[in-house]
Parts: C-alpha cells; sequence; structure tokens
C-alpha cells in the first residue's frame, strides 16, 4: 500500500475533514494507499466508518471521528484523537466545507454559518495541530476554490469564505516557514460531488465554466498526494490549481 504515484507516505499520519464523500474520501483513500495512517473526520458517522472500513479492508490504518468541524472544541477533540491513536499527526487535509442557499447576500445566519464551517474551522484546525505539526515538520492543505477569485451570482458567504481561507493560507505559510509546515491550497475546480453537481447544474453558470474540465473526486487525489510527498521545506503559500482557465 505505498509508493502511490511516485508518493511513499509510509509511517505518516494524515488527518482528512470533510472525508466521508466526494473529495475528501478520494483523498482519504488516497492517502491510506500511500501508506499513510489517516483520521477520516465528517458529520456523519455512517459515512466515516464506512471510509474507515474501506481503508482497513485494504490493509491500512483508520480512525474515523464523527463530529462536526464548526462544533466548539471539535479541532482539538480530532486532533487529541488522532494522536493518540496513532502517536503523532504529519499531514491535515483541510477539506470541510459548505454552501448556502443561492442567494444575493442571504440572512446573516446562513452567511454566518459558511463562515464557520469554511474559514473559521480551519482557523480553529491550525491552531490545533501546529504543535504536533512543528514537531518533525509537515504539510497543512487547505481545499479551495476557483470562486475566491471569480464569484458565482448567488454565492456570496461562500465566494467570501474562500477567499478569506486563501489568506489564511498564506498567513499561515509566513508563519510556519520556520517550523518547517509547508501550507498550501488546492483550487479543484468543478468535481461532480453531493456540493458541485448543485454548482455545476446551476442555470446561471457563466459560459467560462461551462466549458470546464468537470471533474470525478478521483481526479483531485493526485495533487493532494503530490502535495503530500513533497519536502516539508518546500512550496509553501502556493495555490495549486486543477481549473482549466486562469484563476
Amino acid at each position: 500500500m505505498t509508493d502511490v504515484g511516485g508518493v511513499d507516505l509510509s509511517g505518516k499520519v494524515a488527518l482528512v475533514t470533510g472525508g466521508g464523500r466526494g473529495i475528501g474520501r478520494a483523498i482519504a483513500l488516497g492517502y491510506a494507499a500511500a501508506g499513510a495512517s489517516v483520521a477520516v473526520v465528517a458529520r456523519t458517522a455512517e459515512q466515516v466508518e464506512g471510509v474507515g472500513a474501506e481503508i482497513e479492508a485494504a490493509g491500512g490504518a483508520a480512525l474515523p471521528v464523527a463530529l462536526d468541524v464548526a462544533a466548539p472544541g471539535a479541532a482539538t477533540e480530532m486532533v487529541s484523537r488522532t494522536v493518540e491513536r496513532f502517536g503523532r499527526l504529519d499531514l491535515v487535509m483541510a477539506n470541510a466545507g459548505i454552501v448556502s442557499p443561492e442567494q444575493p447576500v442571504g440572512p446573516e445566519a446562513d452567511f454566518a454559518a459558511v463562515l464557520d464551517v469554511n474559514l473559521l474551522s480551519v482557523h480553529a484546525l491550525a491552531r490545533a495541530a501546529e504543535g504536533h505539526l512543528a514537531e518533525r515538520g509537515g504539510k497543512f492543505v487547505v481545499m479551495g476554490s476557483g470562486a475566491s477569485r471569480q464569484p458565482m451570482p448567488g454565492g456570496a458567504a461562500y465566494s467570501v469564505s474562500k477567499a478569506a481561507v486563501s489568506m489564511l493560507v498564506r498567513c499561515l505559510a509566513v508563519e510556519w516557514r520556520a517550523q518547517r509546515i509547508a501550507v498550501n491550497e488546492i483550487i479543484p475546480g468543478p468535481v461532480r460531488t453531493d456540493i458541485g453537481v448543485g454548482i455545476i447544474d446551476a442555470p446561471n453558470l457563466p459560459p467560462a465554466i461551462r466549458m470546464e474540465w468537470f471533474k470525478q473526486p478521483d481526479d483531485v487525489v493526485p495533487v493532494a498526494l503530490f502535495l503530500a510527498g513533497l519536502p516539508d521545506d518546500g512550496p509553501t503559500g502556493q495555490v495549486f490549481s486543477l481549473l482549466g482557465r486562469d484563476l
């Protein structure tokens, strides 16, 4: 279960949020196939337990963690449980994300809920993981979106949250460089997930997006593995895009 696409994560421990389905599930399975032990985090117990079972059936090691990443104390809990189970933490994939109902700006509560998951939970996870990642050098990868640069009508909360988390990546990269923690962002472009299909099929989708490469979740795994396999003092504060157009 090692050397997947030239990347060997044997002995490494990864934590993947939003890992119960879609892109997160694909990345969790990819990390496990490359040899990492993987903590799989999502709200739905059935989903994370299913992914954990897939990893273990293939001979890997998994820790299903069912919780809401935006809940108070969630970041500390998921990191603590991961380190308690596997003894270390080398790689974080902050993939969990939500969108709000399509609306120009939307009610304050809806807007705040999107920021809670897409931005504040990532910040909390970074704070909880920093000390463990700094022990040996590590990786912190955030799932971004092209909407952070090219907003779509009705998607203000999502676009703002992704723009903000993109700047958080850059800030963390500067702050953590001396600790050899690489912080990078993946922009996957349109992916056929439960969230993505609603965006891809939107009637007011800009023409440029209609000409995009509409990916499956597995298509995002190679870049996630590439970032996981880079040196800890390698690229940081960078955007790795799978878009078929300019950002």
